[in-house]
């Protein structure tokens, strides 16, 4: 059935495995079997042939049987698969397939009702990483922490089951199996709820360009993959070939499923871009329209967060303007503009930024190449973003790719000083954008974040390891390469929670919570509008003014000094009365006494306020609650 039939009724998964009381209901899309059976292999063992319908979808019912148990299907004697719409790989991503009781769960959270997308204060973590239990149930300890810290979602790196313990996620092979280490299904569902509880959203992160490639069984079933189009991982998902439909209907019923089956509020769609599809219907469009439906008829908000490559504002634009109705996209722009102008660094992409302008640019329309020349791309880039509003944009100072990748692991902690790290911060939470921070970037973690994988074939965990040293050597001339298949390897990825307690640590940490709290209680912070946003700078002086306004009369002045000299920031004529609120250069943030210290009330006869090195000033006035 297409999604767009599905108009008056509320979703819920037909394929796989679906218990009920009489027994279990076996149904999977396979047009390239000739036959299959389901293999029944715990805790009894039985084998059930299964019908064939015209379509290429067989069926089939076991009697008596209940949640628990573990089957494959088999294509032929000796040729078993897993389920391809799995719920739960207990063994890894070769063994056989559990059946799971979708309504097993007790759920808590029955007047959860979402949150706004402009309320949206992001944390990513990594659930392998982010405690030492590297579990779901791990990370439920630190959700009060991250109450108190003051973000309002968190987003997990994708969880979907890949080979071995050990993995950033993005090479699941089963879209509908939570991974087994981390605490699978009743782990996952334990960790919404218990976000929802704390008031706290959860996005999902989802891979929908490739899977695998380890346990990926999926081309044995049917015509999943297309040699029409190539993605970095091998061949890319047929989504507009023949029997494509089917095809669409597997991702399409995937996030249908998270936001059904687990409650979450969000979806974080991984490389948008590697997606190839072009039919007359973007399966992006399809699948928003049927998502949103699907949310409106559960009475909740969510919403899809797409990560791309092409600074295209079709992506985020409405469907009734040719857009594919996404919700939000992350900018990489706002992040190399600031991270170049910090840190100098030119390799790469990075090659195109480094001018105030550029930071400028990202904070009043977004895209900053929006069909300007790139050098690193030789070409132009982009299309404007700057009618598109400020909450359509996830922005952050750090991610795990940036980290890993453009950093060999390092974060900003490990690149720039005290002073340049709490200007970063500022800037990230005064931007009229959505922010996010990465695990541990709100105490500066030491930790380093690599890649890391624990494939069990030796083949291709060593063409991984071989293929990311040549990729990354140059970043890697002043350090040991780490091999993404060393055990260390992720374990020195861990954090280190006792870091929030030792000096610099703690009062990152402070300033992090007081700039969350500043924005979440006035709204000229917390309003996402570019449009009543503005930017004055000077490139050679290296200062930057940002202000900031509201519809109800409150402004925000954010006076910033980018460089490693103390500079005076002319003052705007109208800011009499304006009130301090925030320095970073004060003792509790970790700064020094003999700091400059700019003036508690401003003053606009004063030419401008001087302001020490690698520092911010925040003032506000006008109407201050929200």
């Amino acid at each position: 059935m297409d999604s767009r039939t599905r108009q008056d009724r509320i979703w819920r998964l037909e394929f796989g495995a679906s218990p009920s009381e009489k027994g279990v209901r076996f149904r999977v899309w396979a047009p390239l079997a000739a036959r299959l059976s389901v293999c029944v292999t715990s805790p009894r063992q039985a084998v059930l042939p299964m019908d064939r319908d015209a379509d290429g979808v067989f069926n089939a019912f076991a009697d008596h049987l209940a949640p628990g148990a573990e089957y494959y299907y088999e294509f032929a004697p000796g040729r078993r698969r897993p389920d391809p719409v799995s719920r739960f790989q207990p063994h890894g991503v070769h063994d056989a397939s559990q059946i799971v009781d979708p309504n097993a769960f007790v759920w808590t959270d029955r007047d959860w009702r979402g949150r706004p997308l402009g309320d949206f204060i992001l944390y990513e973590l990594h659930t392998g990483t982010f405690t030492p239990e590297r579990t779901f149930d791990g990370a439920i300890g630190r959700l009060p922490y991250l109450r108190e810290l003051g973000v309002t979602a968190i987003e997990l790196m994708p969880v979907a089951a890949f080979p071995g313990a050990r993995n950033w996620g993005y090479d699941g092979a089963y879209l509908y199996a939570p991974h087994a280490a981390y605490g699978g299904p009743l782990g996952l569902k334990r960790l919404v709820d218990a976000c929802h509880r704390e008031g706290l959203a959860v996005v999902l992160d989802v891979v929908y360009n490739h899977l695998g490639p380890e346990g990926n069984y999926l081309g044995e079933y049917g015509p999943y993959f297309t040699d029409r189009y190539r993605t970095p991982w091998g061949a890319a998902i047929n989504f507009d070939g023949p029997q494509s439909d089917d095809v669409r209907r597997l991702f399409i019923d995937n996030a249908l499923y998270w936001l059904t089956e687990y409650h979450v509020d969000a979806l974080r769609l991984d490389a948008i871009h590697q997606i190839c599809d072009f039919g007359a219907v973007h399966v992006l469009r399809e699948m928003a329209e049927a998502f949103h439906q699907q949310a409106r008829l559960l009475g909740r908000e969510a919403w899809l967060i797409a990560e791309s490559d092409l600074n295209d504002p079709r992506v985020i634009n409405s469907p009734r303007i040719g857009g594919h109705g996404i919700d939000a996209q992350w900018n990489d722009d706002f992040h190399h503009s600031l991270h170049a102008l910090l840190t100098g660094s030119r390799n790469g992409y990075f090659a195109d930024f480094g001018r105030i302008g550029d930071l400028s640019k990202a904070l009043t329309d977004g895209f900053v190449y929006d069909g300007r020349r790139s050098i690193y791309r030789q070409r132009r880039h982009g299309a404007s973003s700057k009618s598109n509003p400020g909450q359509q944009f996830v922005v952050f100072n750090q991610n795990h790719d940036q980290i890993a990748n453009a950093d060999a692991g390092k974060r900003l902690s490990a690149l720039l000083t005290p002073e340049q790290q709490t200007l970063a911060a500022v800037i990230l939470m005064c931007a009229p954008n959505l922010p996010m921070l990465f695990m541990g970037e709100e105490f500066g973690a030491s930790a380093p974040f690599n890649y890391f994988t624990s494939f069990d074939d030796p083949a291709l965990a060593k063409a991984v390891s071989e293929g990311r040293r040549r990729e990354y050597e140059s970043f890697f001339r002043d350090r040991p390469f780490p091999d993404p298949q060393a055990p260390e390897t992720f374990a020195g990825s861990q954090i280190d929670w006792a870091e929030t307690a030792r000096s610099l640590h703690r009062e990152f940490l402070a300033l992090n919570r007081a700039l969350i709290l500043l924005r979440k209680q006035n709204r000229c912070l917390s309003n996402c509008r570019k449009d009543l946003t503005e930017v004055d700078f000077n490139e050679d002086e290296r200062w930057m003014l940002i202000r900031r306004g509201d519809s109800s009369g409150g402004n925000a002045l954010l006076f910033c000094n980018l460089s490693p000299e103390t500079r005076t920031v002319p003052m705007p004529r109208d800011a009499s009365g304006f009130e301090l609120v925030l320095f970073t250069g004060e003792e509790r943030f970790g700064g020094t006494a003999a700091a400059p210290s700019p003036p508690a009330i401003l003053d606009s006869s004063s030419a401008g306020i001087e302001i020490s090195r690698f520092s911010a000033a925040l003032y506000l006035g006008g109407t201050r609650s929200k």
